[in-house]
């Protein structure tokens, strides 16, 4: 593994979106597709010879300095690479679902006049991404974690002459702002703890930050590694769409499907749970940070699921999976199953963007109509898409021997195993969140797919399926969304992680279950005896009924809860909150601040206060200047006589 590989995977993508943003006519659409397209392919080839160099060639983890930026009072900025086991992983996913992306935007942006502008920012995205994962200290994390943020920004709002595409950019930046607020301030106390920015420097302080306290109330003691994970937890919360930092993630379905499939399902929204991750030593020393973790994302799993039952928006169903699943990978990071989180990122990758994909080839289809209750029938008419978007739909609700199954169910067991503080409130969410999650999956699938037509006329007369530019990265994806999931016992309990990921004994809950680990078949056998299966069982049973059955029950249900089904339809009020609470409240601090402060004391006093004081003063100043001689003489006089008393009192 050389260091000059490792520059290729990283600045290829880079250099590939300069190319297609600057090029302009001089390359083209077609110029701009091929360099990027060819850019990504040739990072992910090379990210594939870095995990076949750690993996099968047992070759060392490569963490070293590229670049050293700035050195100030013996402080080290530099750029770096730490390629182990963890970084190679998501590499690889990152640049494969990246790949499809490209390849299916050929397609679904053909005939979009921003084709070339949409090429350059995936690819700039590609390569914020891996700057990101192959980071070596806290500083070019950072700048990822921003420049994923910022190149989001631009692609969820590309329709800018859509009002809501530009709200739901702003939202999404702003909400990340709040998190990342919270993320500086860890690292800032890292830094403050530590002296240093470099993961292998802080990771050995580990121990000693651990023993430190800090005051945050008087009297009252507080961890210090518990409030850096807590601060650098908030900015995974923001960055992976963590309750009550979720509410953006919906909005951004406004931005094209490839980047639902791109951002929000396996590469941008997974950054939170990758660092957390990587920082594994650090959250081991805090119990009560594991418990916050472990709350917040089961509770994520279960409520943001349910309001995946009653959206009519394919997308939007699709995006409250992404955050329920999100949900997931944070509870088993809380319950320490750190690499069960990381293997579920990767099934879910596969699986996610799979669906992503498949209800962009229905939209466009259906001639941009997203709207479940407008379709119907189409597996008729889309067999591929149909099909593969059932793989992901199996994968998704963890049916035995798909690749969500392995990772899905190895999570609940490993939440069932923890013993921090809420894991039972944990467990519970996670086990009811199987039977919203096949419910809301099946919803959508038989609302699109099966049932009658109900394609208005104007569906009806546009109507074309996709060709196999969208159709190929849709059956790319359907193979590792069934296969992907095999590899569960080399990952998981075969040391696949080795020292990327760091665990107590105490702790280890992955472990304990690795003691009992007799092989992926016997693990997909042992389902039909467990609860899991049976939960999704039920909920896709429910979903036929309400939907192709009876359609009819939906509508009493509906008014026999007319209070829940508000609740649902309102997203638990987090957005009136937001808007009519918080947005208001600071619309009215910096409404007094600015009467108070800006115009009362620094216009008012400050500046037009002075300047009127001035004016008054040389207003009674020029009265002195009459311009008489005998007046000048006057004042010369009582100047000269006020200066001898003077004189004489100091004799």
């Amino acid at each position: 593994m050389s260091e000059t590989l490792l520059l290729a995977i990283a600045l290829l993508p880079l250099l590939a979106a300069l190319l297609a943003a600057l090029g302009g006519k001089a390359i083209g659409r077609a110029g701009a597709a091929a360099v990027t397209i060819g850019a990504v392919a040739l990072s992910f080839i090379g990210s594939c010879v870095v995990m076949k160099d750690l993996v099968v060639d047992h070759a060392p983890s490569f963490n070293g300095t590229v670049y050293t930026w700035l050195i100030s009072d013996g402080l080290h900025i530099q750029v770096g690479f730490l390629v182990d086991h963890l970084s190679a992983l998501m590499m690889v996913v990152v640049t494969f679902v990246s790949l499809c992306v490209h390849v299916y935007t050929l397609g679904y942006m053909r005939e979009d006049p921003g084709y070339q502008r949409f090429f350059a920012y995936i690819c700039l995205f590609t390569f914020s991404m891996l700057m990101l994962v192959m980071s070596n200290n806290f500083m070019q994390l950072f700048f990822g974690w921003e420049a994923v943020g910022v190149v989001s920004y631009l692609l969820i709002g590309f329709w800018y002459t859509r009002p809501s595409a530009i709200f739901a950019s702003l939202k999404a930046f702003l909400v990340n702002r709040v998190g990342d607020l919270g993320f500086l301030l860890g690292i800032a106390g890292v830094l403050y703890f530590t002296g240093s920015l470099d993961y292998q420097s802080v990771f050995a302080a580990a121990p000693a930050v651990a023993g430190k306290s800090v005051m945050l109330i008087s009297g009252h003691p507080s961890s210090a590694m518990t409030l850096i994970c807590i601060c650098l937890f908030i900015g995974a919360m923001g960055k992976s769409a963590q309750m009550p930092l979720h509410v953006w993630l919906p909005d951004s379905m406004e931005g094209p499907t490839p980047i639902s499939a791109l951002i929000h399902a396996a590469t941008m929204v997974t950054a939170g749970i990758f660092m957390v991750a990587r920082m594994s030593p650090l959250f081991e020393y805090s119990q009560a940070a594991l418990s916050f973790v472990l709350v917040i994302g089961a509770s994520t799993a279960f409520f943001m699921g349910l309001l995946g039952i009653v959206a009519t928006d394919i997308k939007r169903v699709i995006a409250y999976s992404t955050l329920s699943q999100l949900g997931y990978m944070t509870a088993g990071l809380g319950a320490s199953a750190y690499s069960a989180a990381i293997f579920h990122l990767m099934t879910h990758a596969f699986f996610k963007a799979l669906l992503f994909l498949a209800a962009g080839a229905v939209i466009i289809a259906m001639h941009h109509e997203q709207d479940m209750r407008k379709m119907g029938g189409l597996r008729r008419r889309m067999p591929v898409t149909y099909w593969t978007a059932m793989v992901g739909a199996l994968a998704l609700i963890g049916t035995p021997f798909f690749s969500g199954f392995f990772s899905k169910d190895a999570l609940i067991e490993l939440v069932h195993a923890s013993h921090l503080h809420g894991a039972v409130y944990a467990y519970w969410c996670v086990l009811l969140s199987v039977f919203v999650t096949a419910l809301y999956t099946f919803r959508m699938m038989f609302l699109t797919f099966h049932g009658p037509e109900r394609l208005d006329h104007h569906a009806r007369e546009h109507f074309h399926d996709v060709g196999w530019d969208m159709k190929g990265p849709l059956v790319a994806l359907a193979i590792p969304s069934l296969l992907a999931g095999y590899t569960i016992g080399p990952v998981l309990f075969g040391g696949y992680f080795g020292d990327s990921i760091r665990v107590f004994p105490s702790q280890d809950v992955v472990g304990q279950l690795g003691r009992e680990w007799a092989g992926s078949l016997h693990f997909a056998l042992h389902a039909f005896v467990s609860l899991p299966l049976y939960i999704a069982a039920a909920g896709v049973l429910t979903a036929w009924v309400f939907v192709l059955q009876k359609p009819q029950w939906g509508d009493a249900v509906r008014q026999r809860l007319v209070l829940l089904n508000r609740i649902l339809a309102n997203k638990f009020y987090f957005d009136w909150f937001n808007e009519h609470v918080l947005v208001r409240a600071t619309r009215a601090l910096g409404t007094a601040l600015w009467r108070g402060g800006d115009q009362a004391v620094i216009d008012g006093m400050a500046v037009n206060g002075s300047v009127g004081s001035i004016g008054r003063l040389a207003g009674v100043a020029r009265q002195l200047q009459s311009g008489f001689l005998y007046s000048y003489a006057f004042w010369m006089i009582i100047g000269l006589a006020a200066l001898l008393g003077w004189f004489l009192i100091r004799v």
